[in-house]
């Protein structure tokens, strides 16, 4: 006769067996990631103890995924440039380790390098992606499998909102009807894919809306979601004018960071009416700053690099700020982790998975102290001989140090019109490679360009535009907003000599072609062999092409 004892720990061992059999299913995972989204939500509200631009922007369904999860106050891009970004996004690399996928325009994507969706795929994972994942480059979208897993067919409205909302109240329709038709997009394409899996299987879904990518329609910041310029006197960065004309485009740009979040609750509802909502990771980020302004997309300052970074992870710990300085390339072995599959040896992303699942916040990993990024080519002729801007840059809790390695260039690109003597700002106003090509047209761009360097602006436009020294250092307590280059100042001379050592021995280390053998790698072909023939010419109108 089995004692009792004997019987329950034979009961345990059944159960321990039937466990081990029949583990939890892998969880799901919902990215939202929208281009030239930067650090730009309710939830980051207050958290850098001064009015900034976030004390104007309404972002309910955000904030609900930060309230039920985990802000990361300290997220940073490996590149602030479309491409480049991407690359290191979907590989967990250096954007200088993806080959060819390092530029922008005259992108290749190397298919020898293993990125998550597809190692996803491979192991088991039914994944679909709506609208941009990897371009520009060639070919579109790699790294996803190209537009093989794309569902779209419900309409690609949220791609531009303001431009189709105005569109459809043009066309007699209602604000309220004209949101509501995008946000059915939204969900049917989600929809679509959903009812696409298998029973049971896993999935991946890329939400990559471009809304935020310029252009979009002047003055739809107010109009189509009541946000007043003049609520953003005072919180504007100091290398922005605070005067009426940025201020509204600002506030346009909010415009489009709060149509991202109304797809956020559009996907929301789908994942609750589905059923699928705790048994998904949601990921929400954007892929580098402020589009069409000083400092923003292009550069390596907080401006440009910092983004949004928000995840709800089921069973963990809600409701968290964590302070961690963490990069996007830590979300390729996170996501594999969360697939349970064992990430490629090499990267330089690190899984957030520890972090996530800590009952801490604030700062959780002190090994996390330091953020490595740079650039070389953006729009490919915006310099003569199709040369990149070369820079790289050290970020750590204190401190912001950047390598410009070739001073002698334009870092927003040459001037061109900018230094006409009566310059054409109508069509510097709406053609990006008019003028300093490296920066988005934009009303911000027009209005500085046309106040030239004369007081009281010059600085500002300095700050924009200027060629800029080889060394730059910045205290991020006393100067937030980096605006005082201390690189010079005899002060700090230990500071910017031990973060230039880090720094490049950082880049040595990972193999860097900027800063190996010759160091002039990204100079030559093919990195800098010009345009495809169908990209437009500086001082011709283009046609609208998101970059």
């Amino acid at each position: 006769m089995k004692t009792p004892f004997m019987l329950f720990a034979f009961l345990g061992l059944v159960v321990g067996i039937r466990g081990a059999e029949t583990p939890s299913p892998r969880l799901n995972i919902l990215f939202v990631f929208a281009d030239d989204w930067g650090r730009y939500a309710g939830a980051y509200r207050g958290l850098d103890g001064r009015p900034t631009i976030n004390d104007v922007i309404q972002t309910p369904h955000v904030d609900r995924v930060a309230r039920e999860g985990v802000v990361f106050k300290n997220a940073f891009v490996n590149a602030p440039s479309c491409t480049p970004c991407r690359s290191s996004l979907l590989s967990g690399r250096h954007f200088f380790q993806t080959g060819r996928g390092a530029i922008l325009q005259g992108a290749v994507w190397d298919a020898t390098i293993p990125t998550f969706p597809l190692v996803l795929r491979d192991h088991g994972y039914h994944i679909g992606k709506s609208h941009k994942v990897w371009s520009p480059g060639t070919p579109a979208d790699a790294g996803f499998g190209g537009q093989a897993y794309a569902y779209q067919r419900a309409g690609v409205g949220s791609n531009n909102f303001s431009d189709n909302v105005t569109a459809d109240i043009a066309r007699g329709s209602s604000l309220a009807d004209a949101r509501a038709r995008i946000l059915a997009e939204v969900r049917g394409n989600f929809g679509d894919f959903l009812a696409a899996r298998k029973p049971g299987q896993p999935w991946l879904y890329w939400m990559g809306t471009t809304t935020t990518h310029r252009t979009w329609i002047k003055g739809s910041g107010k109009k189509l979601w009541g946000i007043e310029p003049d609520q953003l006197k005072g919180k504007l960065p100091g290398f922005l004018p605070d005067v009426p004309e940025v201020r509204e485009d600002v506030a346009d740009y909010l415009g489009e960071c709060q149509a991202v979040d109304a797809y956020v609750g559009a996907l929301l509802q789908s994942l609750e009416e589905a059923g699928e909502l705790e048994h998904t990771v949601i990921v929400l980020s954007g892929d580098h700053g402020m589009p069409g302004m000083p400092r923003g997309k292009c550069n390596l300052n907080d401006f440009g690099t910092a983004v949004p970074l928000i995840v709800r992870y089921p069973g963990a710990k809600p409701d968290r700020v964590i302070d961690d300085l963490v990069r996007l390339p830590d979300l390729m072995p996170t996501f594999l982790e969360i697939g349970r599959v064992t990430p490629p040896a090499g990267l330089y992303g690190v899984s957030l998975i520890p972090l996530l699942k800590s009952d801490q916040q604030g700062l959780v990993d002190a090994r996390r102290d330091a953020i490595i990024a740079g650039r070389e080519r953006h729009v490919g002729a915006a310099r003569e001989g199709n040369l990149p801007y070369p820079m790289r840059s050290i970020r750590t809790r204190d401190f912001l140090y950047i390598r410009n390695f070739a001073p002698d260039r334009w870092p927003m690109g040459a001037p061109l019109q900018a230094t006409a003597a009566q310059p054409d700002l109508a069509l510097i106003d709406g053609n990006t490679r008019a003028a300093f090509p490296d920066m988005d047209a934009s009303p911000t761009k027009t209005w500085l360009i046309a106040r030239g360097a004369a007081p009281p602006w010059k600085k500002h436009y300095e700050l924009a535009f200027a060629k800029r020294p080889a060394e730059e250092l910045y205290e991020l307590k006393s100067d937030p907003d980096q605006v005082k280059n201390l690189a010079q100042d005899p002060a700090f001379a230990a500071e910017r000599r031990a973060l230039s050592e880090r720094l490049m021995a950082t880049l040595q280390a990972a193999g860097d072609p900027r800063v190996i053998g010759g160091g002039d790698t990204f100079d030559r072909s093919p990195f800098s062999d010009p345009e495809d023939s169908g990209s437009p010419k500086a001082g011709k109108a283009p046609k609208k092409k998101k970059i």
